[in-house]
């Protein structure tokens, strides 16, 4: 190795271990600023945030302080005065920031976001898999591996298993204390892209506008938290026209920092969110293709795109292995012939939502003008500031992918472009901090300096902070209702009215187990009641949709043989066709009771109508059961039909 190539590796390795020895110990004090605050919260009987105002009162007193401390942060990165306590201060700040404004409102209830419902319940049921075992494994069936990224519910898992809580219970607090961490090491991040004070004024607003629009979904949340530094990386890997020669006295690290920060960035989105990864690389590749034309167009030859293009495969490879840890065990199932993909489903959603544009700069709100600022910066400082041309590009990409999206609707399928709403908003937003203090300063020196003018703009974005981070409960209302509204693991409404069906879960899985005489994780159950999936680490039979059934399981022959089931004439017909079941039978059914009938309630896609599910229930004669073969058990409105 080279003297230089030696030096780079120095170099390289310097920026690294700084990075990430300061995000390691950003991410511990924002864990155990969240840790203590959720605990905190938990000490007092709060009353339901939908029955009463108390948490919301304090929700934002709480975002006050939390906004206080990264003011005090600022002004002493402003003064380079006490450093090392300002950082200190300003990751305590943020993380008691996400911690106050979701946890203060969930204080009275042990369920998160949307509770148990619609697709909170699924990721509840995949958490739950987890932390009953490591291995990674479907979330439903039995006998498949994961294909919907991994990473966040492994890890969510271990939590569950370290504190000692049911998965269905540690979603709130996991969830939570991620945001946290996320918020301070994209803190940490911006912190070495740009000026200090900077990056603690874009990672607030970039995470009071995700935990706005994009917290009920907290592993994508976590990701849009990351993307506006890791666009600036990327860029700085692929785009270098200022980059110091061979001959160059003192060696750099030559855009390898970035390579590894970019890579490790995909590899994360890769284990966490299958959608969010690929909207990542499609933003990188743009970007190689912009920083190859520019470099071609300066030095003349076609030679100029190598350097970008080994960039580039460093980057893949990173991301590559980091993906690995967690699709290994889906593309080795795949690859061995044993099994098939079915007709997935998974983009078959196009709310009305999906069949537009998102334009939030056109909306005549406080996001709206800070989202119209940013626009407006993004164009007048795209040809000279490195900044404004990598979020630039990266809101490019969102609204290609959803032109794509879009365009792909004639092929009987989309890109699910609108999810995309949350990280477009996060960019357009760390694009209107840079509009707001670059503009500020303009004024400031038109106006001849005046004395008070940089406390007046303190304040104007001081009031614009707190008047929309007290919005937030506001706009996830219908989030914090659901949580206080559905019956959680323990049977218990936590506004205190009556609880659902749910509450039988307990007696269910205590008879379950006593008649199957085996562990949870060892019997698959057909039920429409896919809560309890997500409360007991039991398989299923069938997923709840075809959405987020694995491709591998083929979700529409399963409900053709359950349906067929329904149509057998005696228990003997019944008894034969589970024992040559095709996959793993159930070993129980929990049904609903309907007269002389046990019903299921199954779901088909229906796409392209909006909405993309159509539910129909299917009926089998209580007749069918009247075997030894069979033991029944009603537990409140369910009846249990164990295979003996």
């Amino acid at each position: 190795m080279s003297k230089r190539a030696s030096g780079r590796m120095g170099v390289l390795a310097r920026q690294a271990g700084g990075a990430v020895g300061e995000a390691v110990l950003a991410a511990v004090v924002a864990g155990v600023v969240a840790a203590v605050g959720l605990e905190a919260f938990a000490t007092v009987h709060w009353p339901a945030f939908n029955s009463s105002n108390v948490t919301r009162a304090l929700t934002t007193v709480g975002q006050v302080v939390a906004l206080a401390v990264l003011v005090v942060a600022v002004v002493l990165l402003r003064l380079h005065r006490w450093l090392r306590l300002a950082k200190v201060l300003s990751w305590a700040g943020l993380s008691a920031f996400v911690t106050v404004t979701l946890g203060m409102p969930l204080a009275a209830t042990k369920l998160y976001l949307f509770g148990m419902s619609v697709d909170q319940e699924f990721r509840t049921q995949y958490l739950t898999r987890l932390t009953d075992s490591a291995a990674l494994h479907d979330m439903n069936y039995i006998d498949l591996p994961p294909f919907y990224p991994a990473g966040w519910f492994w890890i969510g898992g271990r939590f569950a298993s370290l504190t000692g809580m049911a998965g269905w219970e540690a979603f709130k607090p996991f969830a939570i204390i991620g945001l946290a961490v996320a918020a301070v090491v994209a803190l940490v991040l911006w912190s070495n892209l740009i000026r200090a004070d900077w990056a603690v004024a874009v990672a607030a607003a970039t995470t009071a506008v995700t935990l706005t629009y994009g917290s009920p979904e907290a592993y994508s949340a976590v990701l849009t938290l990351l993307l506006g530094p890791a666009l600036v990386l990327a860029w700085g890997a692929l785009h270098r026209p200022a980059e110091v020669g061979d001959d160059a006295a003192e060696p750099t690290a030559g855009g390898w920092g970035a390579v590894l920060g970019t890579g490790l960035f995909l590899g994360l989105a890769a284990t966490f969110y299958s959608l969010y990864f690929g909207v990542a690389v499609f933003a990188v590749c743009l970007m190689a293709v912009i920083a190859a034309g520019l470099s071609i167009r300066t030095r003349h030859t076609w030679r100029a795109i190598m350097p970008i293009l080994v960039r580039l495969i460093g980057i893949g490879a990173v991301a590559g292995l980091l993906a690995l840890t967690v699709w290994t065990p889906f593309l080795l199932k795949f690859l061995s012939g044993k099994a098939s993909l079915g007709s997935g489903s998974a983009f078959h959603y196009l709310p009305e939502t999906g069949s537009r544009l998102p334009l939030p700069m056109t909306e005549f709100n406080l996001l709206g003008v800070f989202c119209l600022a940013g626009t407006i910066w993004l164009v007048l400082r795209a040809a000279n500031s490195r900044r404004a041309q990598a979020l630039g590009i990266g809101v490019v990409a969102i609204y290609l992918w959803c032109l794509l999206s879009m365009a792909a609707t004639a092929a009987g399928t989309t890109l699910l472009s609108f999810r995309l709403e949350s990280p477009l908003m996060a960019l357009l937003s760390a694009a209107g901090v840079f509009a707001f203090a670059e503009g500020a300063r303009a004024i400031y020196q038109a106006l001849n300096e005046p004395g008070r003018f940089r406390i007046a703009a303190a304040a104007v974005a001081v009031a614009g902070a707190i008047g929309f981070s007290q919005g937030i409960p506001t706009v996830l209302a219908a989030e914090i209702t659901t949580a206080y509204t559905d019956t959680d693991g323990n049977g218990f409404r936590a506004d205190t009215r009556p609880p659902s069906a749910v509450s039988n879960y307990r007696e269910v899985d205590a008879t379950l187990r006593e008649q199957t005489g085996r562990p949870r994780d060892a019997s698959v159950v057909l039920t429409a009641d896919t809560s309890f999936l997500a409360i007991y680490p039991y398989y299923g039979f069938q997923a709840l949709t075809s959405h987020y059934a694995n491709p591998l399981a083929d979700f529409a022959a399963r409900t053709a043989e359950i349906q067929r089931w329904s149509t057998l004439k005696t228990p003997q017909e019944l008894t034969d066709a589970l024992n040559h079941c095709r996959w793993r039978a159930p070993d129980a059914f929990l049904f609903r009771r309907s007269g002389d009938d046990y019903t299921l309630r199954l779901s088909q896609d229906v796409y392209p109508n909006d909405p993309n599910v159509k539910r129909f229930t299917v009926s089998f004669p209580k007749a069918l059961f009247d075997d030894a073969h069979y033991r029944i058990t009603d537990i409140g409105p369910f009846t249990l039909v164990v295979r003996v």
